[in-house]
């Protein structure tokens, strides 16, 4: 059983959408589940009902509107660059209002459900063996896995925006008493799961370079070296997953094929822009023709 894996990161998503379409369209790997964590849960399900010109389109004009309801960043534009700071207004008013999260992320909830389809829910129970997307309960101190077999539509589509919810910038969500979050707070790439789940190959798709070139530039007030941190951890935390993959892979004798960014895309992920995504989307159609030694352009979507 094939299975296709994709980690957390955000906007660098659209790298892995990349990814994605040349081992479909181009190699003609048919996947038999999905899973995915953060970002890579938007993704899944798109890409199990192989519907890649819609996911393009959504992915790559993604704005901070559409993720966030109380957005804790500014987005700012210096010549060709662009770059973020901190809302502080935003966030003092989540202070004030004693919320927990420095911002909110209610919108992004709604543009799952514009575009994931009941009807793209019913065509991958009937064609697909599984889709899973990977959740923390912080409650309990654990991972835990969804998947689509288990729940209504409804139900599903609110798992796979808990396990995009990055705290504490975005919503913390309370289901059956227990509280929610990013997926990424405690699996960031869920190969061992894919093989506790019967995979024997999987192609896996990992939003960081496999090795960190240059030095990483810390932020500059607490908000902003709180997201460096935070970046560290999941950095830490993501190698860990790897490891462990390897490692049960090895033992299961299953077939893996990683997928790394080639170079680090961003110091920032949950910073959306039209321009980098299109441009991240390219490098990674292009970075996995080349790892399997073709010369492929993208073709327009």
């Amino acid at each position: 059983m094939r299975a296709l894996v994709i980690s957390g990161g955000g906007s660098k998503g659209a790298f892995a959408g990349g990814v994605a379409q040349y081992l479909i369209e181009e190699l003609g790997r048919d996947y038999d589940m999905y899973l995915g964590t953060s970002t890579g849960s938007l993704l899944v399900p798109h890409l199990a009902v192989n519907n890649i010109g819609k996911l393009y389109n959504v992915f790559t004009n993604v704005q901070q509107h559409d993720i966030f309801s109380i957005s804790p960043f500014v987005q700012r534009k210096k010549g060709d660059r662009e770059f973020v700071s901190i809302d502080f207004v935003n966030s003092l008013w989540q202070f004030i209002k004693m919320k927990r999260t420095f911002g909110e992320s209610k919108s992004l909830k709604r543009l799952i459900k514009k575009n994931f389809t009941k009807e793209e829910y019913l065509q991958i129970l009937a064609t697909k063996e599984d889709v899973v997307v990977t959740v923390s309960n912080l409650s309990n101190n654990s991972v835990e896995y969804k998947s689509i077999k288990d729940f209504s539509y409804e139900e599903f589509c609110h798992w796979i925006w808990i396990s995009c919810n990055y705290i504490p910038f975005m919503s913390l969500t309370e289901v059956n008493g227990n509280e929610y979050a990013d997926g990424g707070l405690g699996c960031v790439v869920p190969i061992r799961e894919a093989i506790q789940r019967g995979a024997t190959e999987i192609d896996a798709v990992i939003l960081k370079s496999e090795k960190m070139e240059g030095k990483k530039v810390l932020g500059k007030n607490p908000f902003s070296l709180m997201i460096s941190l935070f970046g560290h951890l999941m950095d830490q935390l993501e190698s860990h997953d790897i490891l462990i993959g390897k490692l049960a892979a090895s033992n299961k004798n299953v077939k893996l094929n990683l997928y790394y960014t080639p170079i680090d895309l961003t110091e920032n992920s949950l910073i959306f822009s039209r321009n980098l995504m299109v441009k991240w989307w390219q490098q990674g159609y292009e970075h996995a023709a080349k790892k399997h030694g073709a010369d492929s352009v993208l073709k327009d979507l």
